[in-house]
């Protein structure tokens, strides 16, 4: 059995073109790899070690709330989350991310040079140069701007044993694309229940984006798992042609989806 150390993995975000220059927004499956001695201790320490700034998503979908009703073609069946309405936690800055997120991203929000944004649903943690100004461009009105901040300070994808079903930078890239359906969220805050927009599309059909990509993808393999890094502008450029061409494109096959059937229904309009 290999036995993955904190070198192998810097050697190998070194391999893939990773340098203290390299700011990422780091997308990790701790499992993919395979055994790492140090575990997710072991992965942060290469992170931060190899890039000169890595931001992570620090989601907290257990933050969310949903209505008995609400608007119409927003992706949600209403009425029918009495458990988890009544299983909601408030957010506040030290709660842990999503478990659905992994271990990885829940200890980079845990060091202690870590800065966390504020939104109550799709927070982010950054650690680095520069953390603070990509953390401050988001909002309500705009979850992802982090992403978009990193993408114009020439920031990258880097996917480590995950395909882009998990790159959450497809959902701004969607929305800069110009695909119009958007849904809305509520989250139970300090300040009682807010109302949040911006909330995005399913993920299922994003590996499309893939075949697009080739030339602009870096691979190497760390442990077990297959990493991936690309520039985020490509990556834009590659949704937005997508979009283009075919206003339904990455969109997941799944007839009973209710955010895909959703984006169609409106598309059709």
């Amino acid at each position: 059995m290999v036995i993955l150390s904190f070198r192998e993995i810097q050697r190998g975000l070194r391999d893939l073109g990773l340098t203290r220059e390299s700011r990422v927004l780091a997308l990790v499956s701790l499992s993919a790899l395979g055994v790492v001695r140090g575990g997710a201790e072991a992965v942060v320490g290469a992170l931060m070690a190899q890039c000169g700034l890595v931001l992570s998503p620090a989601f907290t979908y257990q933050c969310q709330v949903f209505p008995q009703v609400g608007p119409p073609d927003n992706g949600l069946v209403y009425g029918d989350h009495m458990d988890e309405n009544a299983n909601a936690e408030i957010f506040r800055a030290d709660l842990p991310v999503h478990r659905d997120l992994g271990p990885v991203a829940e200890l980079l929000r845990t060091r202690p040079q870590a800065a966390r944004s504020a939104h109550p649903l799709l927070s982010f943690s950054a650690v680095g140069e520069g953390a603070d100004r990509v953390l401050q461009a988001q909002s309500l009105a705009e979850p992802f701007g982090p992403i978009a901040r990193l993408a114009e300070d020439g920031g990258e994808v880097l996917l480590l044993g995950l395909t882009h079903t998990a790159d959450v930078a497809i959902h701004y890239a969607e929305h800069r694309a110009g695909r119009l359906k958007q849904f809305i969220r509520w989250a139970l805050t300090p300040e009682g229940v807010v109302e949040c927009a911006g909330w995005p599309g399913c993920s299922a059909g994003f590996d499309a984006v893939a075949a697009r990509l080739g030339p602009a993808t870096q691979t190497t393999q760390i442990g077990e798992a297959r990493a991936q890094r690309v520039q985020l502008r490509d990556l834009l450029q590659a949704v937005a042609d997508m979009i283009r061409a075919d206003p339904l494109a990455l969109l997941c096959d799944d007839p009973a989806c209710p955010r895909c059937s959703a984006v169609r229904s409106a598309a059709s309009r």
